[in-house]
């Protein structure tokens, strides 16, 4: 709560006296009784930072947490926020792993004494836990996708004629099915539109598609082609493969597989390329021919 110029004054004589109380009880030990003075204290003046610090501290102390947070959240709004508030409001953030609040508490110090040397060293520390505590989440979300990807496609509800249709095209587990395209399943003796449908709807379910692995392996592709000419050919790698000046079989060749770029190109291997109806030998040399006026290449495979 901030204090207006409006609000109703509290009774700062009796806060103190219920605050000079509850000392003398925690000075005999009794913390419970000397919690409910600092509590009257507050009641007799709820503006008053040093009765809501006191209480929040004592309630920290005896395991009150979500109180000492609430109450430490409400000094963090008065105008100056007292800068021992923050700190501890920001140790009990850090300690549920709530860095970005934490980190505000501390930014919020730094803004009003920026050489505050326990508030800088924190803040330190909060920000490498921030970073650990995302790198750890990122495992953990890559170790749960790669279990889903190992699943086998026996798991999944699937009628006998799809499951016998995948089992032949060796398609074993979620990973081998989201790197097929719809045309390849579908250019499958056998395989129609009912039990595509059927599959289509089972990974809609989860959220994903056929041919998505794909997708994701050449943008993984693209992104290393870029990293490996880092401060060299950069601009060609963004630019349109129309700009090859490349025959009309090749740049339909090109619109298949959705190669767009010069840098969705050169993330491409000769085999994909080769695997595209009507892109034979002559097509590849020129395609090769073209990269390599600007210094690049198809991808090569790697063993």
């Amino acid at each position: 709560m901030v204090i207006g110029a409006t609000e109703t004054r509290g009774d700062a004589a009796a806060c103190a006296k219920h605050m000079t109380e509850g000392r003398r009880l925690f000075s005999q030990g009794d913390r419970w009784a000397a919690i409910d003075e600092y509590r009257k204290a507050v009641r007799a003046d709820p503006n008053s930072d040093d009765a809501l610090f006191r209480l929040a501290y004592e309630l920290d102390l005896v395991g009150e947490e979500d109180e000492a947070i609430s109450i430490y959240e409400r000094l963090a709004q008065h105008t100056p926020a007292p800068i021992n508030a923050l700190m501890n409001l920001a140790v009990l953030y850090e300690d549920r792993a709530e860095y970005h609040r934490a980190e505000k508490c501390l930014r919020q110090i730094l803004d009003t004494a920026p050489n505050h040397h326990r508030a800088r060293m924190f803040m330190k520390d909060v920000q490498a836990s921030r970073e650990m505590f995302v790198e750890e989440e990122n495992e953990r979300d890559i170790a749960k996708r790669n279990a889903l990807m190992d699943t086998p496609v026996t798991d999944f509800e699937l009628s006998v004629r799809a499951r016998n249709c995948l089992k032949k095209m060796n398609i074993r587990t979620l990973g081998d099915l989201l790197r097929i395209t719809e045309a390849e399943l579908m250019g499958y003796k056998n395989f129609g539109d009912a039990s595509l449908t059927e599959i289509k709807h089972m990974l809609s379910m989860k959220g994903l598609r056929l041919g998505q692995g794909l997708e994701d392996q050449h943008r993984r592709m693209r992104k290393q082609v870029m990293d490996s000419f880092k401060g060299q050919n950069e601009a060609i790698l963004g630019r349109s493969v129309v700009d090859l000046g490349l025959s009309v079989r090749a740049r339909k060749a090109l619109q298949v597989l959705g190669v767009q770029t010069v840098g969705d190109l050169a993330a491409r291997t000769e085999a994909e390329l080769m695997g595209v109806k009507n892109f034979g030998a002559t097509s590849l040399d020129e395609v090769k021919e073209k990269l390599g006026e600007h210094g690049l290449g198809l991808r090569e495979l790697e063993f």
